[in-house]
């Protein structure tokens, strides 16, 4: 046996006895047997355990992922700034601090949202502790009233490797917005999940609550007084909808937090700006911030009545049988965007929609009105339904798009940690060379299974290809599963009622 194979058979060894804790469990292989609903409880749990596997900097004790460990530990040091943490927000190794944001104000919103629910579940502290890796960077990175740190580590340089984070030695490269070189987009959202967590933090740890609102009205000034484009002076994460959209966004969780009547004037002083917009996505905001603005309108801010017709102008694009429709669905009923990670429009699109029917819900509306069609709450609770089942496994391939939920799912994830042998189990320096013929070009599974990770899914023919050089359908993102953890949580009442079936 040569050592290359003595390497993947030791690290396959070590990584079985580290899965054992994510494998399927009985329960939800029978659910699936019987054609009910999936076990949304578990899916929720690996959702949110899928972050641990993301995360940089020092390792808690209570690190639940053991296959990673240690990286980055000098991360800012160029500077003299502490830039230690945070996460790593996809198959890569760079800290991007926008989609860290989103992530943040996503698993904010769905703490906010579904608190009863999630707590029911067993998640609450598991979801409070994730945003708060992601809350302590943000703050850590806002190192002045008009500094605000973006990036952290060379692009080119780490996309053009294949290593462990642990191991990592490609330049860490820092990046950072200022009044000369503003990026409000950035700004905006930074802002906007520090004042989502402070809402969910406001009945745990009253002081780090208003910490986060504190800090998020600065970061909204800075974002406001100092307008600019990221993309005119940042390579990565370009912006096509500019930073309108950001703004309303960052301004509705403010009111939200706060209940400050500027933010409130912000936003209906600019709601010229809000369109009736085709995507909710890490550039994109406005259903996001339009679903929210919607809430305050049923709650009697009628000067807000344009938030609403905005967003339901939005569902009514997703809508199978609406006559405004933009998208179509597969053969196989899952709602097709676009090519590239297509997964992260379904998951983002199914959070407003969660929340939305919510809202109409609440507010005893019985739907919306798509030119002829309506659509009922509940109607569009269920299309939310199909989309998070099609992901767990109810599709053409059955096979999950969520790693270790099912008894299939992806096994080359575009990933760098995953893929090549856990540090604890193979503690030799594995090199960017290396790690791309040995572990990036091999046809084997990958090493280290990471539990809950969702991938960019399938294509318009409903067909994936397992293949880690796919990248634009087997690499996981925070944002993709921050947005699934808000629409699954919706669905948590339809475990309890499959469990009550599948017991009779």
């Amino acid at each position: 046996m040569g050592s290359s194979e003595k390497v993947w058979v030791l690290a396959l060894c070590c990584t079985l006895t580290m899965a054992l804790a994510g494998s399927s469990s009985q329960y939800e292989l029978a659910l699936e047997d019987l054609g009910l609903s999936y076990d949304y409880k578990d899916a929720l749990g690996k959702a949110i355990l899928f972050f641990e596997g993301q995360r940089s900097g020092k390792l808690p004790a209570s690190q639940r992922v053991k296959w990673r460990g240690d990286s980055a530990l000098d991360d800012g040091k160029p500077d003299n700034v502490k830039l230690v943490g945070g996460y790593y927000d996809a198959g890569d190794n760079v800290k991007f601090l926008w989609p860290m944001a989103f992530s943040v104000t996503l698993l904010s919103w769905a703490a906010v949202e579904y608190r009863n629910e999630i707590s029911s579940a067993d998640e609450l502290n598991n979801l409070c502790t994730a945003i708060r890796w992601g809350t302590d960077f943000i703050l850590k990175a806002h190192t002045s009233s008009t500094t605000l740190y973006t990036q952290v580590g060379d692009g080119q340089a780490d996309h053009d490797c294949w290593e462990r984070p642990e191991d990592m030695d490609t330049p860490r490269t820092l990046y950072k917005i200022t009044a000369d070189s503003p990026g409000s987009e950035v700004a905006a959202d930074a802002a906007a999940a520090l004042s989502a967590a402070s809402l969910v933090f406001q009945g745990v740890n009253s002081s780090y609550s208003k910490k986060l609102l504190s800090k998020s009205k600065s970061l909204f000034k800075f974002a406001d007084k100092y307008r600019g484009k990221y993309n005119e002076s940042f390579p990565f994460y370009i912006s096509y909808t500019g930073y309108k959209d950001e703004l309303i966004w960052s301004a509705a969780w403010l009111y939200k937090a706060s209940r400050d009547e500027k933010y409130l004037n912000y936003v209906v002083r600019n709601q010229g700006w809000s369109e009736s917009a085709l995507e909710f996505s890490w550039d994109g905001k406005f259903p996001g911030a339009q679903a929210l603005l919607a809430q305050e309108f049923y709650g009697g801010k009628k000067d807000l009545s344009k938030y609403k017709t905005d967003v339901e102008s939005f569902i009514c694009k997703l809508m199978p049988g609406s006559n405004t429709l933009q998208y179509n669905t597969t053969a196989g009923g899952l709602l097709y965007v676009r090519s590239s990670s297509n997964l992260q429009y379904v998951t983002s699109s199914c959070m407003v929609l969660s929340v939305y029917s919510k809202t109409l819900m609440a507010s005893n509306i019985d739907g919306i009105q798509c030119g002829p069609t309506h659509f009922s709450a509940s109607q569009i609770k269920s299309f939310v339904k199909s989309q998070v089942d099609y992901i767990l496994g109810n599709n053409p391939m059955k096979m999950s798009y969520m790693v270790g939920h099912g008894s299939k799912h992806p096994t080359q994830l575009h990933h760098r940690g995953s893929s090549i042998p856990s540090i604890h189990c193979h503690p030799s320096k594995v090199g960017c060379n290396d790690g791309m013929s040995m572990y990036f070009n091999s046809n084997s599974p990958n090493q280290n299974l990471h539990v809950g990770a969702i991938v960019g899914g399938p294509d318009s023919n409903d067909h994936f290809n397992d293949l880690r050089s796919e990248h634009s359908q087997s690499e996981p993102t925070t944002y993709m599963n921050a947005a699934f953890v808000g629409a699954v949580a919706g669905l948590l009442d339809e475990t309890r009622g499959a469990s009550a079936t599948a017991a009779e």
